[in-house]
């Protein structure tokens, strides 16, 4: 870990130009903020990796807000977003920009991702739905969502553990 890396904090303006302003991090810790503006959303996200499974989000969307939530218990990592959108429209935008937010913040928190595992697989069954990379089972949607959140929630963390074998060295394609 490089405890001089920065978090950058990126927003989008007017003709969707980004604009990113760069805050120093003095801790070791594997954490990445975003703050994403667009006409149609203003999204802050800010997680840590090596958290405790801390949740704390609010988009205006109680389902999004949910799978936030499970990302943030199985995976380990404290989640903070904080969104509004046009909702009033209807959901996707705002759906959209967390999710490149969330992206954004985990390519940051990853930092030169020195001595990760890299590959993490889980399968997550919840009640009827069984989800499994490619194969989607089940009749309820919206326990077809919740397990795939739940699954790659630890798949993620089981790709981003530290493996003391890799001895710091940056895992190869």
């Amino acid at each position: 870990m490089d405890p001089s890396r920065n978090i950058s904090t990126a927003a989008l303006v007017g003709d969707n130009t980004p604009a990113t302003t760069a805050l120093p991090v003095d801790s070791g810790d594997r954490i990445g903020e975003v703050k994403r503006v667009t006409k149609e959303t203003n999204v802050s996200v800010k997680i840590n990796l090596d958290g405790s499974g801390i949740a704390d989000s609010s988009t205006g969307i109680p389902f999004l807000d949910h799978m936030l939530d499970q990302l943030a218990s199985h995976g380990l990592f404290d989640v903070h977003v904080k969104a509004t959108g046009d909702i009033h429209i209807d959901d996707h935008h705002t759906n959209e920009d967390v999710a490149l937010a969330i992206g954004t913040a985990l390519l940051q928190a990853l930092g030169d991702r020195k001595g990760i595992n890299r590959f993490g697989n889980f399968s997550a069954p919840l009640d009827e739905a069984l989800i499994h990379v490619s194969l989607l089972a089940g009749n309820n949607s919206h326990h077809i969502i919740e397990a795939t959140f739940k699954a790659f929630a630890r798949a993620l963390r089981q790709a981003t553990e530290y493996d003391p074998r890799r001895r710091g060295t940056v895992p190869r394609g």
